[in-house]
């Protein structure tokens, strides 16, 4: 699920950073977008349980931040979830995998939530069938709450500390016990998950990492798709609090005289997209440790149990203070992704699908990433 949120905080260089005093006076508007962010603080402030658990299950990591979880509450004691087509990314995930991963991490974010108000989440999954090739307006996961007093989660206590960090990590090792527990944290549902710290393994998938981003932002298509969600400036972010956010003073004035822009960015030759290519080839060379998940794929319901797993994983580094970034473009379905996805699946696959392959890191904390709020997901 990797995006480039940070991808330009540098993007014209000198010339940028010499500006930097008078773009406060330049922007004319609040450098990053606080309305965006007000789901993360709204978490839990509802009446009815089914809308607390939801209020923090909107808060899952999702590819491409699209929040695609539609939800239809039945009874009182049970809701349906369904994906909002018009959220999917059919060109970097055509056949949907991805976005499922995703509504598992909401799912078992969901569930975490509702042992919070004493109920156990009885999840579904695809009751009405699935396609394997594409989703589409059955629903993903049926979920009835029992009320009970089951014991509560205690990665509870980090869902609103929980970011997907996608910082320059620093030049320091993770401890090899931190990494074993995010790993027996990621084998839940049946997921099969590895860690790796600082080894010649770690160097491979440093290299094969950057191969698939590179490969990726320079096909045209695929790119195209990212750039289209990409919303630039608070005042874009605060109108479409999803996709790939571009934030700060930094931005707000490349945005101004015309550095950043969606022309740009999908431009190969332009200073916005070589600039933002040499952070991410910086961002992907810092990466200390490694981890992945990986099950049969023998369906949907393998997907959402990864979606599930990572989410976990997630939740337990940021109880260890460490950082952790999506970076599975290597494990896209595309047809021009076909030959690194064979790479990293003779690397680390194990003969089982790769469901998510990401970095592992110490990081500056960062900030929470925009939200759509739970009305938007309610039908």
């Amino acid at each position: 699920m990797p995006t480039r949120r940070n991808v330009l905080r540098l993007i014209g260089g000198g010339t940028v950073l010499a500006a930097t005093a008078s773009m406060t006076a330049c922007s004319g508007e609040g450098a990053t977008s606080a309305a965006a962010r007000e789901p993360w603080h709204r978490a839990g402030q509802y009446d009815e349980f089914r809308r607390r658990a939801l209020s923090y299950a909107l808060l899952a990591p999702n590819p491409h931040n699209r929040q695609p979880w539609l939800v239809r509450l039945e009874g009182d004691d049970s809701l349906a979830l369904h994906v909002d087509l018009a959220r999917r990314l059919p060109t970097t995930d055509p056949v949907d995998r991805q976005i499922t991963i995703g509504c598992g991490a909401f799912l078992e974010l969901l569930a975490i939530a509702a042992l919070e108000d004493g109920y156990r989440a009885e999840i579904t999954p695809f009751p009405e069938g699935e396609d394997p090739r594409t989703l589409d307006r059955r629903p993903v996961a049926a979920v009835r709450f029992v009320r009970e007093t089951p014991p509560r989660d205690p990665l509870f206590a980090q869902v609103l500390k929980r970011r997907s960090n996608k910082e320059i990590y620093q030049s320091r090792d993770v401890a090899a016990d931190a990494l074993t527990a995010l790993a027996v944290e990621a084998r839940s549902y049946g997921a099969t998950s590895a860690t790796i710290g600082n080894t010649p393994l770690a160097a491979k998938l440093r290299d094969l990492t950057w191969r698939a981003h590179v490969k990726e932002v320079t096909t045209p298509a695929t790119n195209q798709e990212s750039v289209d969600l990409m919303r630039i400036g608070a005042k874009e972010v605060t109108a479409n609090p999803d996709g790939i956010e571009l934030e700060g003073p930094m931005i707000e004035f490349a945005r101004r005289v015309g550095i950043v822009s969606r022309e740009a960015l999908a431009d190969p030759s332009s200073t916005a997209f070589r600039q933002g290519l040499d952070l991410y080839e910086k961002m992907a060379m810092s990466a200390r440790a490694f981890g992945w998940i990986a099950n049969g794929n023998r369906g949907r319901a393998d997907q959402l149990a990864a979606g599930r797993a990572y989410l976990r994983m997630n939740l337990k580094a940021t109880e260890l203070g460490l950082g952790v970034h999506p970076w599975s473009q290597a494990l896209q379905e595309y047809p021009e992704m076909g030959e690194l996805y064979r790479e990293a699946h003779a690397l680390i696959g194990g003969g089982e699908t790769l469901q998510m392959l990401y970095r592992i890191g110490h990081a500056e904390e960062i900030g929470p990433t925009p939200r759509r709020g739970l009305a938007a997901h309610l039908v």
